[in-house]
């Protein structure tokens, strides 16, 4: 097997159980937006966690090693198609520079990190229409002079 027979796996089982990323994440202990993005092969599960994995989607044995496996995080560079993706493409496109100048005139000159990193959605009720909120957390690292 490799990342992606474990990632077409988990979907055909997610589909055929009818469960939700957020049950998943329960099952084995970790939030909802981590899980997802591992089991979409960006993150390595722990051992623990893909063993959890595993026998919570009853999953073949030799997926375990293929989830512990270092990523390799690459995506397709074009423009997303789809419409949810597409937005956050364009949130950056539009707002990437103006974030970029806010946190570097709040921390300096820097990045945030997406190694020490955590993201949360939730949804907000509305009478205008529901509101998603993203919450984007990174620990933020200033570029070093030598």
């Amino acid at each position: 097997m490799n990342k992606l027979d474990v990632t077409e796996a988990i979907f055909s089982i997610k589909k055929e159980k009818n469960l939700t990323w957020q049950g998943i994440a329960d099952a084995i202990g970790m939030s909802v937006v981590w899980t997802t993005s591992a089991c979409l092969g960006m993150n390595s599960f722990p051992e623990k966690e893909a063993e959890k994995l595993v026998s919570h989607l009853n999953l073949p044995p030799e997926a375990k090693p293929v989830l512990m496996e270092y990523p390799t995080k690459e995506w397709d560079k074009s423009v997303p198609q789809d419409p949810l993706v597409y937005r956050l493409y364009e949130v950056v496109g539009v707002y990437g520079d103006t974030l970029k100048e806010v946190i570097q005139e709040k921390f300096g000159d820097g990045i945030m990190s997406a190694i020490d990193f955590s993201m949360d959605v939730q949804k907000e009720k509305n009478p205008k229409g529901d509101r998603v909120i993203l919450t984007l957390n990174g620990k933020f690292l200033p570029y070093k002079s030598w």
